[in-house]
């Protein structure tokens, strides 16, 4: 049985559509696999450059905490020179003050009298009787005349109590100190 010419090609026709339609279907699924890779490695790049953005403002953000950190350190710096400043200029003046004799002998009766009352200020239970404890009007105060304040005191007292077991230092000094304590943070 042979086949015509026609028939012969009809079948040849068809081969190559059939052909045809598989080269198709190949190139789709070459192109669908091309995209897919393409796809992976668009997104891989895409990671891999968010990281490294991410990394690059990450130190970015290190750098500036730590500028932070710095400039902090180096107001407290200063702060703490302005005070040391201010203290040194405040002790100069301290002197002073000690040669100015009617200001100074006002300031130091004044020193005298809030360290008596600090050495006289008892605390009691409400129903405790502190009153009979206090001395009426007479306190006997005695002036050491052996031992004076070291020669780097501007001025002031310091105040013991009779067995020299509480001590309340009123030097000029001393409340310099507390000053400087409290400026400070």
């Amino acid at each position: 049985m042979t086949l015509s010419d026609a028939d012969v090609q009809k079948q040849i026709k068809h081969r190559m559509a059939f052909i045809e339609q598989e080269a198709n279907e190949k190139a789709e699924e070459i192109d669908a696999k091309a995209e897919e890779e393409f796809n992976i490695e668009k997104g891989r790049l895409v990671q891999t450059q968010r990281l490294k953005i991410m990394e690059y403002y990450e130190k970015k953000e290190e750098q500036i905490e730590q500028q932070k950190k710095i400039q902090t350190l180096k107001v407290l710096r200063a702060r703490d020179d302005l005070i040391a400043d201010l203290l040194n200029e405040a002790k100069q003046r301290l002197s002073k003050v000690v040669k100015d004799t009617t200001r100074y002998q006002v300031l130091l009766d004044g020193l005298v009298l809030q360290g008596l009352y600090q050495l006289l200020e008892l605390q009691c239970k409400r129903q405790s009787q502190c009153t009979k404890l206090l001395p009426k009007n007479d306190v006997d105060v005695q002036i050491d005349q052996e031992s004076y304040l070291p020669e780097d005191i501007a001025g002031g007292v310091e105040i013991y109590n009779g067995d020299c077991k509480i001590k309340v230092s009123n030097t000029l000094e001393s409340w310099l100190d507390l000053i400087a304590q409290q400026m400070m943070p």
